[in-house]
């Protein structure tokens, strides 16, 4: 491996940081839609290839299928997409754009050339080779990087109790990050995580209270919390579980979901609620298999737009 210096490295992630921002990427929409980043890739993959099934969007964008799922579904329903049963194995299904999903990327295949366009009109015309070729360059590097990083492990997680410096931040991060990306959501809701967040560890002295942060690197890339005061009625609340994207599907949010249920049986607790919305497929699956039953749902605006609600419960076991 080739020994680089922070003298290097360091100016490159200031110019990627950069350009994120510049492109739009900080923003819940991309490319003068009202569309999610996520999507818009979504779409201009499948245009770029003709067809493509679900797992190849998700090798592609790097997301987890459930994610995937969420984003196709939504795309089908607002006539981006259409799926098609696949000639060569009818249980899968093949993608592909509608007219309307051709029209949107010809928009969004429009905006994104005026935007490199007026990049280089701030460069001589002798500079265009060497961005075009350096920006190639490094995108095939960071690319051959992912592929062969050594992929996190649930052992190599720990799960630790209690507080922890930039914990509320990096929480509120990860779910706005996410949220953003998969649902459309902005600052009205990373706004009330981070402030329901702040509360809370307000109260942690609290036996009844107590929060978990999945640790991986020195890095929080999770969380868990039980809240025992705000149902009363001796009903645990399960709130703010949520992991980084490197983690899903590694067992860590497993481990972290335990780790909560069984702290709310040592405490006694009769049962414990969730309360979540419809489409969150994954989760959904991991807190059945730990005892959770839909009890409830209905249509509500309290994540910042309209979503169908669920209220799970899990009663202590005998």
């Amino acid at each position: 491996m080739t020994m680089v210096s922070d003298a290097t490295i360091d100016p490159i992630r200031d110019a990627s940081r950069r350009m994120v921002r510049e492109l739009g990427f900080m923003r819940p929409t991309l490319a003068e839609t009202d569309m999610s980043p996520s999507a818009v890739h979504s779409l201009i993959e499948i245009g770029r290839s003709g067809t493509l099934q679900a797992s190849d969007l998700c090798d592609l964008l790097g997301l987890e299928k459930s994610s995937v799922s969420r984003l196709v579904g939504k795309l089908v329903r607002t006539g981006m997409l259409r799926e098609t049963a696949d000639e060569k194995d009818r249980r899968a299904k093949v993608l592909s754009l509608t007219d309307l999903g051709r029209q949107t990327l010809s928009r969004i295949d429009d905006y994104a050339r005026r935007q490199v366009h007026a990049a280089l009109s701030h460069l001589p015309e002798n500079a265009h080779v060497t961005v075009r070729e350096g920006l190639l360059a490094y995108a095939g590097a960071l690319a051959a990087a992912r592929e062969n990083a050594p992929t996190p492990a649930a052992e190599d997680v720990a799960i630790i109790a209690g507080y922890q410096p930039g914990l509320i931040g990096r929480v509120a991060e990860i779910h706005g990050r996410f949220y953003a990306r998969t649902e459309g959501f902005g600052a009205f809701f990373e706004a009330r995580v981070a402030a329901g967040l702040a509360e809370f560890s307000g109260r942690l002295a609290a036996p009844c209270n107590q929060i978990w942060a999945a640790m991986e690197g020195g890095r929080i890339a999770g969380s868990i919390a039980i809240d025992g005061e705000d149902l009363g009625e001796n009903t645990a609340h399960l709130r703010w579980f949520i992991m980084d994207d490197a983690l899903r599907g590694k067992g860590a949010g497993r481990q972290l979901l335990q780790t909560a249920l069984q702290f709310c049986d040592d405490r006694g607790f009769a049962q414990t609620r969730l309360w979540t919305f419809r489409g969150l497929d994954a989760a959904r699956r991991l807190y059945e298999a730990h005892g959770f039953v839909l009890e409830d749902e209905w249509p509500g605006v309290q994540w910042g737009r309209e979503v169908m609600e669920q209220k799970f419960i899990r009663k202590r076991p005998d």
